[in-house]
């Protein structure tokens, strides 16, 4: 079968590509850029890629045309498509009906740490030795790809598929979350917070979405629920017919001990130890989900512990990108201000007194309308100067950093933003990047203006 896939250079749809691929199909793809990583990816895959959404693709003839959801209405190719009555289908349906029909799916759903956890919980199974199949929104570095299909189960069993659960919607034409088309029979809810309010109205439109996941998770299923979070207790509230689990909370799973080396507590009795180089509280909630998740397959608490040890995370998760003039630079996908104020305070338990410069862009949808603009104060708090990209925004940055006083600043363009942060730092500083896009190459500027200062 030969599949052209429009927004192929996007980490999901690049996976559904990538796993296509594996299976034997022909593949080719398009996207608006055609960047790397994932478009290094996917040419070594052997991937044909075209630059832009032009109707003369129509002519790629293709069994079936797989639409990511950066697709519109008036997008040239696709206005083509549907003019012509070509077969299209959604990259979350594609999935569905030909990568996870017959296979157990662990389904990893939340606002924060989805990708953290799935790569943690895919490396549990690896570890157990149950080769599962995976896709990732991001390249987890213990396996250094962000999707595969994974070995088939002996006769009898269900071959594990652990899979990022997103509740963005699927397509243009189908505004449903992408995770309902997964169909788990292990589903983790790891938190739910507003988000995404370029498509939600509010939270209750969310954990709407959510309790639909929950009536997809048959009887004989699991879910693995963060104990602490009110909006989950609302969406199990609605309906639950399947096995629940609780995380974070001392009737369920929960840890005792700091997050870099703790035990883990299963109804208060210690059944694991975790001793790994993760940093932060939402980390250990991270390891208690996928251990939990796992155990469901069958996978005992200590052996998923002693995979843990060597888990390595997932690219732009507090990743030292360099140093230079005595600086540290770092780069995390952070954009939502818990994660920001999560992330910095993972850092900030690592360096204890040492400074911290948070710089970051306001670029998710939600961040770009000014939705959350007034909880930046509160995720920048442990930070001691903040620097902000204020560039093409809609609302003042300035003016929603102002109970900060004067430790925090903000630039239209990134290279005057490099400029006063080199200007600021210190030898000894920390300086912690954080965006959810590429944030204009600003780590090797800001590692080679401090480089250029230093020498």
């Amino acid at each position: 079968m030969h599949l052209h896939i429009l927004g192929i250079c996007g980490t999901f749809m690049g996976g559904i590509a990538a796993l296509a691929r594996e299976a034997g199909h022909r593949v080719t793809g398009c996207d608006a850029g055609v960047y790397p990583p994932m478009s290094d990816q996917l040419r070594a895959l052997g991937i044909d890629l075209i630059e832009g959404y032009t109707p003369d693709q129509l002519a790629l003839r293709p069994d079936v045309w797989v639409i990511g959801n950066v697709v519109t209405r008036g997008n040239p190719l696709m206005e083509a498509i549907l003019e012509a009555g070509l077969p299209y289908i959604s990259g979350p349906q594609w999935l569905a009906e030909n990568v996870l029909q017959g296979r157990h799916v662990l389904a990893v759903a939340g606002t924060h740490g989805k990708t953290t956890t799935t790569s943690m919980l895919a490396w549990i199974l690896e570890h157990a030795g149950r080769q599962p199949g995976f896709l990732v929104g991001g390249v987890p570095e213990n396996f250094g790809v962000s999707a595969r299909l994974g070995t088939p189960a002996p006769e009898g069993r269900r071959a594990p598929f652990v899979i990022e659960a997103d509740e963005y919607d699927t397509a243009f034409f189908d505004k449903r979350s992408k995770f309902v088309h997964y169909r788990p029979r292990t589903a983790v809810l790891n938190n739910l917070e507003f988000d995404h309010a370029d498509i939600f109205e509010d939270l209750a439109a969310i954990e709407k979405q959510f309790h639909h996941l929950v009536r997809t998770v048959p009887g004989s299923g699991r879910l693995v629920v963060n104990g602490r979070e009110a909006s989950l207790q609302r969406v199990l509230e609605r309906g639950c017919w399947s096995e629940t689990v609780r995380f974070g909370v001392a009737d369920g799973w929960s840890a005792a001990g700091d997050p870099q080396a703790f035990d883990v507590l299963k109804a208060g009795q210690p059944v694991a130890r975790v001793a790994w180089a993760l940093l932060g509280e939402h980390n250990q909630l991270n390891a208690l989900a996928a251990i939990a998740a796992a155990e469901h397959v069958g996978v005992a608490p200590a052996e998923a512990a002693a995979a843990l040890a060597t888990f390595r995370n997932v690219k732009r998760r507090l990743e030292l990108r360099g140093e230079a003039g005595g600086v540290k630079v770092y780069d995390d996908f952070a954009h939502h201000p818990t994660a920001i104020r999560t992330t910095v305070d993972g850092l900030r338990r690592k360096v204890g007194a040492q400074r911290i410069l948070a710089v970051f862009e306001p670029r998710s949808n939600t961040m770009k309308l000014g939705t959350m603009k007034s909880q930046l104060p509160w995720a920048l708090e442990q930070a001691d100067l903040a620097f902000c990209h204020g560039g093409g925004l809609g609302w003042d940055a300035a003016e929603a950093l102002a109970p900060m006083g004067g430790r925090a600043r903000v630039e239209d363009s990134i290279d005057a933003l490099v400029e006063r942060v080199v200007a600021a730092a210190r030898p000894g500083d920390h300086v912690l990047c954080m965006s959810n896009g590429s944030f204009g190459g600003i780590h090797a500027k800001l590692l080679a203006a401090l480089a250029q200062r230093a020498g």
